[in-house]
C-alpha cells in the first residue's frame, strides 16, 4: 500500500512539473513583459505587434498591425498579416464595445468577443532591452 502511494505521488509531482513547463504562446509572451516591462506605446499605426486569441485553455498568437490613438487601440483596426506580408482585417465583435482597450506595460486590455475569445494585442517591439547580468566566477578547478 505504501508503494502505491508513494508510486502516485511521484507521478503527481512529475505531471505537475511537466503541466507548469506546457505554456501557451501568450502565457510565454505575457512571462515576458511581466519580468522586462515596455515603454511606454507611441499613437499611431503599429506593425510587428501579436494579436493573441485564447479560448479556454486554447491559445495562438499571430502577427498583425493595429493603431493606436490617445494610448487607445482601435479595435476595428487590428489586421492579420498572411506569410506574404499582405493583411486581413481581424473581424470579431465584442461584448463590451463601450469600454475602451487602454496599453499597460506593452500589453492591451483583454476584449473580449461574442464567442468568449479572449484577444489581447502585444506591443513587442516596445518591450524593454534585458538587463545585463553579472559575469559568474567558475567553479573552482584546482589540483590540490
Amino acid at each position: 500500500m505504501k508503494k502505491i502511494l508513494l508510486g502516485f505521488a511521484l507521478l503527481s509531482a512529475i505531471l505537475s512539473v511537466k503541466a507548469q513547463s506546457d505554456q501557451n504562446c501568450y502565457q510565454k509572451y505575457a512571462k515576458v513583459f511581466e519580468v522586462r516591462g515596455a515603454n511606454e506605446v507611441k499613437d499611431g499605426t503599429h506593425e510587428n505587434i501579436v494579436v493573441t486569441v485564447r479560448k479556454g485553455t486554447f491559445a495562438d498568437c499571430f502577427i498583425g498591425r493595429v493603431k493606436v490613438k490617445n494610448g487607445i487601440i482601435d479595435p476595428n483596426s487590428i489586421e492579420l498579416t498572411f506569410v506574404d506580408g499582405s493583411y486581413e482585417k481581424f473581424d470579431r465583435t465584442y461584448k463590451y464595445d463601450d469600454i475602451p482597450t487602454t496599453i499597460l506595460n506593452g500589453m492591451s486590455k483583454t476584449m473580449v468577443t461574442r464567442d468568449d475569445e479572449l484577444i489581447n494585442i502585444l506591443f513587442v517591439d516596445a518591450i524593454k532591452p534585458k538587463k545585463k547580468a553579472l559575469k559568474r566566477a567558475p567553479e573552482p578547478d584546482f589540483d590540490l
